[in-house]
């Protein structure tokens, strides 16, 4: 089975039973990139993705004056 990861607007599946690490790598990004977020929850990439969950990607930022 497989639900939906959302970032900027695209729409990617991903296999349950995997963690979000993995899931995020296959998509082509590297996790320290990016938070997930799950039913609105803010989660760590170890999570185990399960069937019925909504998870969201946000694009970490950094950066400022030195």
């Amino acid at each position: 089975m497989t639900v939906k990861i959302n970032y900027r607007g695209k729409e990617y599946d991903a296999n349950t039973g995997s963690t979000l690490r993995d899931a995020v790598k296959k998509i082509g990004l590297q996790p320290e990139t990016v938070l997930a977020v799950v039913d609105g929850k803010l989660v760590t990439d170890d999570t185990i993705i399960r069937e019925g969950m909504q998870i969201r990607l946000v694009a970490v930022i950094s950066g400022g004056a030195a």
